[in-house]
């Protein structure tokens, strides 16, 4: 079971100074970060860049996109009392909700929602794996 994942994009310049990765060359490098994460877990992972000439940028995780993976999903962060913060008070924040997110562009993606599609697409292609034991 490969996770692949696919950033496309095209050379325009993104026009929200707004959003969270401000060039397609940003998210290019989140993606990689999280790809290398999950390399370092043994989670078989593909990564491919592609420029296209236009059309929407978009990533697709295993042929869906991030819309399409988290649909119908109930996205919620811990409460305090469920965080593993070992005691320790939560830090405080300034700037836009975590799970804001301006759709139009994929690099505005929050964190939370990227690694939940990802989370899902992993459970989903695990559902119905069965290991053979031989004995």
């Amino acid at each position: 079971m490969m996770i692949n994942i696919e950033y496309r994009h095209t050379d325009a310049e993104l026009e929200d100074p707004t959003i969270r990765r401000r060039t397609t060359g940003n998210m290019a490098e989140y993606i990689r970060g999280l790809v290398f994460e999950m390399e370092m877990a043994d989670i078989p992972v593909k990564f491919r860049e592609n420029i296209v000439g236009e059309g929407p940028n978009t990533v697709l995780i295993n042929g869906r996109t991030i819309e399409q993976i988290i649909e119908g999903l109930e996205i919620k962060l811990l409460d305090v009392e469920d965080s593993c913060d070992m005691g320790r008070g939560g830090m405080v924040t300034f700037g836009r909700p975590t799970l804001d997110w301006n759709r139009k562009y994929v690099e505005d993606v929050p964190d939370t929602i990227m690694k939940n599609a990802i989370a899902k697409v992993f459970a989903d292609e695990n559902k119905n794996k069965i290991d053979v034991v031989q004995v």
